[in-house]
């Protein structure tokens, strides 16, 4: 009987942060943005474009309220949670723009920042006593994280099941062949010892990591903080893995029973809190997916991809929203799927980017507005690493990205050095999304990191202008209808 998300305490609590977010700021409202998404989508890029556009009044020809002269601009400003790390937007954004511009570390816990805006509204009552302010709050949290959601409403046992079927896939054997093989040699009706919790977890964590490689890029694996484990790295509610059904009566001594308290307490200590004092009180919700590293890691990854993005739209918050339900009781209004990396192919193919996005998550959308929120998907590039071209080639025209490789990366038996800049045909998606589920066959892309871009233009008052792919469109269907 599948377990609920929530108790009747969480609920109370929930509301109760809810009331303390309105006291805190009684004339000025709030509004929450979510920002995750799965390994390597690009969550802290996307931030620190999203504060330094807004502080700086970045090239936004999409953003409504810039481009008609209402927004007035924004500064940071203190948050009220004092208990959550600050999202690190300085040290961010010089790792993008110092003399060796570089990639800043991806998100590894949850972080936070407030931005309070200021803009003219359209709205003829609000207008009247000059400009509004509103605050934004962006939080920030590991896509893995997300992952463990669905768990709040699996048992053990049902949650075993699921993770020995997956690990027992033909596409899986490579990476699940040593964690089966500890499995199948383990009694688990047996007195319960920590040694063979740890071994069973070490085998479990390593498969889980392998999973996640380039070549597999596989989603649907939680637990994802046995990845991340921060502060609870070794401790018993990270010491745990899935197990076959027990035969007969599970003693309270069995190993059995022990992986199962530990599978209850991950639950209780790790997702439940998660859910209950960050994830359930968002307003809006950008889900970042790169999509380009699924397709090219081929068809079993982008099954998966569809598969974890489906679990997770399932335990959103979703719904409409009006003034007086906020107070207690928030619901994601509106969700952005953005499939990154844009840049990493030729415009000529966004649109079909996009369409893959939609395919992937049809069934999440139809659901989310089915319960009254609003979805929209997009391909988009928040610093655009590339620029395009058109090269020549036996009298041939090919449109072309021009960008330089990260060291490391290695293509058609290449390896590049981080400062060669190359031309590259990227490849073509395929016309009809449908074909990548129905049919399984592999997209050929050429997939290379890019280096951030090395040379930046500034603009008038001297502010570094990032540029971008869609990143205003984006920006005005996640806040603007509160900008008006």
């Amino acid at each position: 009987m599948p377990q609920s998300p929530t108790t009747i305490t969480d609920e109370i609590g929930i509301a109760l942060g809810n009331l303390a977010d309105a006291a805190a700021a009684p004339f000025t409202p709030t509004l929450r943005l979510g920002v995750t998404g799965l390994s390597r989508a690009g969550k802290t890029i996307f931030i620190t474009a999203l504060i330094h556009n807004l502080l700086t009044g970045g090239r936004l020809p999409g953003f409504a309220a810039l481009t008609e002269g209402r927004f007035i601009g924004a500064r940071l400003a203190e948050h009220p949670d004092a208990g959550i790390p600050r999202f690190a937007y300085e040290q961010h954004l010089a790792a993008l723009t110092g003399k060796d511009p570089h990639w800043p570390d991806s998100t590894r816990k949850i972080s936070q920042l407030r931005l309070t805006l200021k803009f003219q509204s359209k709205r003829w009552v609000s207008g009247m006593f000059g400009p509004t302010v509103l605050n934004l709050d962006i939080v920030d949290y590991p896509g893995e994280w997300l992952l463990d959601l669905p768990l709040l409403s699996l048992s053990f046992a049902e949650w075993s099941e699921q993770a020995l079927k997956r690990a027992a896939l033909p596409h899986s054997q490579a990476e699940a062949a040593a964690f089966l093989s500890e499995i199948a040699q383990t009694d688990s009706s047996k007195e319960a010892t920590d040694v063979d919790a740890e071994r069973l977890a070490t085998a479990f964590t390593d498969y889980l990591r392998r999973s996640r490689e380039d070549g597999r890029a596989l989603s649907t694996l939680p637990p994802g903080r046995f990845l991340l484990p921060g502060d609870l790295e070794g401790s018993p509610a990270l010491t745990f893995a899935p197990l076959p059904p027990s035969v007969g009566p599970v003693r309270s001594s069995s190993l059995y029973a022990m992986l199962e308290r530990r599978y209850e307490a991950y639950k209780a200590i790790v997702v439940r809190p998660f859910f209950r004092d960050h994830f359930a009180r968002l307003d809006r919700q950008v889900v970042l997916v790169d999509t380009l590293r699924a397709l090219n890691a081929g068809p079993a990854a982008v099954a998966d991809l569809e598969t974890a993005l489906t679990d997770i739209l399932s335990c959103f918050r979703q719904g409409d929203n009006n003034p007086i339900t906020r107070l207690v009781a928030r619901r994601i209004d509106r969700i952005l799927f953005a499939a990154t990396k844009a840049d990493h192919i030729h415009s000529s193919s966004h649109d079909r980017l996009e369409a893959v996005m939609n395919r992937l998550v049809a069934d999440a959308a139809r659901k989310a507005r089915f319960a009254g929120a609003e979805t929209r998907s997009m391909a988009i590039a928040a610093i655009r690493a590339t620029r395009e071209s058109v090269i020549e080639e036996a009298g041939e025209k090919h449109e072309v990205i021009v960008g330089t490789p990260q060291a490391g990366e290695v293509l058609d038996g290449r390896t590049y050095d981080g400062k060669t800049e190359i031309a590259l045909f990227p490849g073509d998606l395929p016309e009809h999304p449908d074909s990548l589920f129905e049919d399984g066959r592999p997209v050929a892309l050429n997939f290379l990191r890019f280096q951030p871009p090395q040379r930046l233009e500034k603009n008038a008052e001297g502010n570094v202008v990032l540029p971008h792919i869609r990143f205003d469109r984006a920006l005005d269907y996640l806040i603007g209808d509160w900008l008006r």
